[in-house]
């Protein structure tokens, strides 16, 4: 009855083209990073935005509706992978990879800058966004409801106990917002598409990969030195397009890393973005996009010593909870090793477990932590054999396992 009527509320919505005043007041807490060395830029604090529940439940139902129609018309550019149901981080690591080792099947290098966008929603223009969903061809009733659930927006700022008045906004889409995923691919797939003629009209030949505010521009060459200069003209039609869309790049977070099967990749050439406001970028030996740690020849070595270390931290961590006055059973620390650590040491398995991948050395690394897993569900002794205690801990082994989730990620 409940989802009933929250139904015909949104059909009510889009209809009328109205969406209520009372949805449109947000409270905006303001909350400052950890680590960070100083505060006295906006960047080291994060905006959690508070918004009414059932404003947000009706959005949730706009949001499914909006984003079959996206996906069945191919509205989204193909390089955007952010955003959307059933595409994750795996995905835009698994494209990257992809493009990686198709280079090295002809010879190439591959050559990749990241960007990020900079407070990207917050930074979205409610006028530009009305004017993308009208001329991407959806119903006039949706374009009318778009308009008007963006205009007269009001929010309210809190720091510990400091509370603003109300202020009147025309730019940001609420993060907490059911539709921010959906409205930002849509904002960020127009620039693709215009992106994308603009390098083609100046004849540059590199690829663009998006996941949400993370970027990257992708070229393959023989040459690094054509690589880099490829790479700026690319960052600076880049940054001119995206300061047409309002938004803006933030150039401390500007990286470049090279992928290459060559031997003796140490005096790399720099990429010098000072003319463009950037920094100079020099190459390192890893780098970490999106929670994978690329090397250059995508061995993947630091990226599983990286999330084996912190799923047996994890371990020592559920030990704690032996402390408890009642404890935990056998089934409840088996449950929590499937559900919270073996996660975290497979983040981005899709990687480096393919046909005929070396991965000796991370089985290795990996048998190493279902071990320590098993001695700690059962308490046996660290001299039991590892077989034995993963049968009576009723734990896969760790290849089986990982050809089931492989063969389960490819339906």
């Amino acid at each position: 009855m409940c989802l009933t009527n929250i139904v015909n509320i949104t059909d009510s919505c889009i209809n009328l083209g109205y969406w209520p005043e009372y949805f449109k007041t947000s409270s905006t807490i303001i909350i400052p990073k950890p680590n960070k060395p100083s505060y006295d830029k906006p960047n080291a604090f994060c905006p959690i935005v508070l918004l009414n529940t059932l404003g947000k439940l009706i959005e949730k139902v706009i949001a499914d509706r909006l984003q079959f129609t996206v996906v069945s018309n191919n509205f989204i550019h193909l390089s955007q992978l952010g955003g959307l149901k059933f595409k994750s981080t795996s995905d835009a690591g698994i494209a990257l990879t992809h493009i990686v080792q198709s280079g090295w099947a002809k010879g190439k290098s591959t050559s990749s800058l990241a960007f990020d966008i900079s407070q990207f929603f917050p930074s979205l223009n409610h006028n530009l966004l009305v004017c993308i969903l009208e001329e991407t061809g959806f119903d006039p009733r949706v374009s009318t409801f778009f308009a008007n659930y963006l205009v007269k927006r009001r929010i309210s700022y809190t720091w510990n106990t400091f509370s603003s008045p109300m202020f009147d906004i025309n730019v940001r889409v609420d993060q907490g917002s059911a539709l921010s995923p959906i409205l930002s691919s849509l904002y960020l797939s127009s620039f693709l598409y215009i992106l994308e003629k603009h390098l083609k009209n100046l004849k540059i030949p590199v690829s663009i990969l998006s996941f949400v505010d993370n970027g990257l521009i992708i070229t393959q060459n023989n040459s690094f030195k054509v690589s880099n200069s490829q790479l700026f003209c690319s960052y600076n039609v880049l940054s001119k397009l995206l300061d047409s869309f309002g938004l803006v790049i933030e150039h401390s977070k500007t990286e470049i890393f090279h992928f290459s099967r060559s031997q003796g990749l140490f005096n790399l050439p720099p990429l010098d973005l000072s003319p463009l406001g950037g920094p100079i970028l020099h190459p390192k030996d890893c780098w970490k996009y999106l929670g994978f740690i690329f090397d250059c020849k995508l061995a993947f070595y630091k990226h599983i010593d990286h999330y084996v270390n912190k799923a047996i931290s994890t371990v020592k961590c559920m030990k704690l909870l032996e402390n408890l006055l009642r404890g935990i059973s056998l089934l409840q620390k088996h449950l929590l090793y499937r559900c919270c650590i073996l996660p975290i040491a497979l983040y981005g398995f899709q990687l480096w477990f393919f046909n005929k991948a070396p991965i000796l050395y991370h089985m290795k690394i990996l048998n190493k932590m279902q071990r320590r897993a098993a001695i700690w569900i059962l308490g046996a002794f660290k001299t039991s054999l590892s077989e034995g205690i993963e049968a009576i801990a009723r734990i896969i082994p760790i290849r089986f396992h990982l050809q089931k989730l492989a063969k389960r990620s490819q339906i």
